[in-house]
């Protein structure tokens, strides 16, 4: 692949809903261009994007494939996006250095979650766009009613640049309504042929809509059009163009990806309207040094910075860093800084990926995307620069986990090389955690959902050779007492030689810190050397409570009495009376089992708000309030126990249709409610 300037480099994401033929899209562009003779399928698993073990087997895409192409003397990087929500990271990444967006639907299947989705996420980014209408060949599909729906969905800057010729298994092109060409399509090639006479009225209509953005890009051009002048076609494009960059037109295109029409245009528009690198000018970033805003000018002559946007993680190959150029240039062997681990790195190897195959190059200029192999510090979300002009580029705000399980080894003897492959999972999907829970001694792994988790444990299986279990998480309960206790603990033993004495009285109730300890001693009861041993036997108690063998947490015990032996009594004596006295006044105290509560931020379309809140109840939860989004959603602040929210994620989703999101972190501990804490008594004694 021969060298490109910015100018002419195009940065294309494709998004949307899950089986929309994205990666389809993506095979005929492939073919198109000439890069393969065939097209690929995704059901025969042959595509160049979908190349992962796991991609093939279930027949979706799983990571962002990196798809260079070249088309009219410009270089395009697609990037070709996975569609189900348990895989956003990956979109969220792409976005994050594409320049525009090809949002693609299923024609059959009109406006799904997806789509909605992934428009919100470019209106966020203020991304340009283009809408393409895939299978456009399927049976019953009604083109104005989709153009309909998208026009009252998303508005008034919905432009339809093509309308169909033919329909169902008689689809065999599209009219350029920019051009006003008709191109009939062969599967390999398409020619241009005049409009049809007898569709001249409605693809004039449609001309005439569009006519009326041009006017609205520039205030000549609108007085042009009032003073029923006709528009050059330099005038068109450049109007168009700018409607497209700042966002106000979003061009509606069609076609076919598996019969190959449409995609010719596809390309064109991407080269005509899509921006370029040098369209987009600066990229924002921060001085390293001065910790103050800077813009670093996409241009080749600038000092070098890029960011790592994805990593790849092989047993064999080794890691491989994604990156876009934001300024300068890249070349191999050049030695760069990363100011978010402060080291510096060798650059060996410099390449292009299409799918997993690698194409060498010697150099990658200010905003294309190129890779790295075996960078030593480098992880997603990092900075590259040139030391002496350091800068920092913002991280992605990746979406937080949701679904927590724990993982256990099938094999005795694996716990390091889980460790070992999930560590270096976390490194390829942000989106992904490990947490090792002290407490309830699980490791557990957080993702988006039960297809992000399971395919966490599949590529652990395969790609590191290790098999693993999910188990449900261990709720780490808490025991505290709701009462007072007035007890004796004392520890006599005599068997010949030295004996052990020790005594002591201790009352005990509740309190506001974890444990506090206090004595009352007068006369020497208790020695003062040996307190210390009193208050050190309690605290090991506060280890494992009376009902379930959890924590015990605020309480407080006042050692106010006692008595020793001059001869028997020792530290050691001393903390057995006061675990003794401890056992005795917990289960005195009446004791209770504490839950952790979790507080709920959940957003989701307003018309889902009943079934949150009905469902939330039923999860002993509580509503705090609600707050008004502005954009037809609302955020729900709840607060419920952990053990009613394991599946929360998938039940969810299930009750928006995916619509709906949530965060959840820590609260407090509640009491729980007595038959509730039975059951978990009941269990930790019939474990023990």
């Amino acid at each position: 692949m021969k060298e490109y300037q910015s100018d002419k480099i195009r940065n294309v994401a494709l998004v949307g809903h899950g089986g929309c033929g994205k990666t389809i899209l993506t095979e005929s562009m492939l073919f198109t261009t000439k890069v393969t003779n065939r097209l690929g399928k995704v059901e025969d698993g042959n595509t160049v994007s979908d190349f992962d073990k796991e991609e093939i087997a279930r027949k979706i895409s799983i990571g962002t494939s990196l798809i260079p192409i070249e088309w009219k003397d410009c270089k395009y990087n697609i990037l070709d996006t996975p569609g189900y929500f348990d895989f956003i990271g990956e979109v969220q990444s792409a976005l994050r250095v594409a320049d525009g967006a090809v949002i693609v639907m299923d024609a059959s299947s009109g406006i799904e979650v997806g789509t909605e989705k992934v428009w919100k996420y470019t209106i966020d980014r203020k991304m340009p766009k283009f809408i393409f209408i895939n299978k456009m060949d399927k049976e019953n599909v009604n083109f104005d009613k989709l153009l309909n729906d998208l026009r009252e969905k998303f508005g008034k800057g919905i432009a339809p640049f093509a309308i169909p010729l033919g329909d169902a298994n008689s689809f065999k092109g599209i009219v350029n309504v920019v051009d006003m060409i008709a191109r009939i399509y062969d599967g390999k090639d398409c020619t241009d042929q005049p409009v049809p006479e007898d569709m001249m009225d409605s693809v004039s209509a449609v001309r005439e809509m569009l006519m009326e953005s041009v006017a609205e890009s520039d205030e000549m051009l609108m007085e042009k059009y009032f003073g029923g002048e006709e528009f050059t076609t330099e005038e068109i494009h450049e109007g168009l163009r700018k409607g497209v960059l700042g966002g106000d037109i979003v061009p509606v295109l069609l076609g076919s990806g598996i019969n190959n029409i449409g995609i010719h245009t596809l390309m064109n528009m991407i080269n005509d309207y899509m921006p370029s690198p040098g369209d987009i000018k600066v990229v924002e970033g921060v001085h390293v040094r001065e910790n103050k805003p800077v813009q670093k000018t996409i241009d080749e002559k600038e000092p070098f910075s890029a960011y790592v946007f994805k990593t790849i993680v092989d047993p064999y190959v080794g890691k491989i860093s994604l990156l876009k150029i934001c300024s300068g240039k890249l070349t191999s062997d050049m030695e760069i800084y990363n100011p978010d681990k402060d080291e510096m790195e060798k650059v060996g190897n410099l390449f292009l990926l299409r799918g997993k195959n690698q194409i060498n190059v010697s150099k990658v200029v200010a905003g294309d995307i190129a890779a790295i192999a075996k960078l030593q510090y480098a992880s997603t979300g990092d900075t590259l620069c040139d030391k002496s002009n350091s800068v920092r580029y913002d991280k992605v705000a990746f979406a937080e986990p949701t679904l927590f399980m724990a993982v256990e080894p099938k094999a005795k003897g694996d716990e390091e090389k889980i460790g070992v492959g999930l560590n270096r999972l976390t490194e390829e999907d942000p989106t992904f955690v490990v947490i090792r829970n002290a407490e309830t001694k699980q490791t557990l792994i957080g993702g988006q959902g039960d297809m992000h988790i399971n395919v966490i444990t599949n590529k652990l299986k395969h790609k590191f050779g290790v098999d693993v279990q999910l188990a449900e998480q261990r709720i780490p309960y808490r025991e505290t007492i709701k009462g007072k206790a007035d007890v004796q603990g004392k520890h006599k033993k005599q068997s010949g030689g030295h004996g052990q004495y020790g005594d002591v009285k201790i009352r005990f109730e509740p309190a506001d810190e974890d444990f506090v300890f206090t004595e009352e001693i007068f006369g020497g009861s208790v020695p003062r050397q040996y307190i210390p041993a009193v208050e050190k036997g309690l605290r090991e108690c506060l280890e494992s409570g009376v009902l379930a063998g959890y924590p015990v947490v605020n309480m407080k015990a006042i050692l106010y009495d006692g008595s020793y032996h001059d001869v028997d009594s020792s530290e050691m004596a001393f903390k057995v009376a006061a675990s003794l006295a401890f056992k005795k006044g917990m289960e005195m105290a009446k004791p209770v089992l504490l839950e952790p509560v979790m507080k709920v931020e959940i957003v989701a379309p307003e018309d889902y708000m009943g079934d949150i809140m009905g469902d939330m109840n039923k999860r002993r939860g509580r509503i705090l309030g609600m707050e008004p989004l502005g954009d037809g959603s609302q955020k729900v602040i709840a607060e419920a126990p952990q053990a009613e929210l394991f599946k929360y994620a998938t039940d969810l989703r299930s009750m928006t249709q995916a619509r709906g999101s949530f965060t959840m972190r820590f609260e407090r501990y509640d009491e729980m409610p007595q038959h509730l804490s039975q059951k978990v008594i009941d269990a930790a004694k019939s474990e023990k």
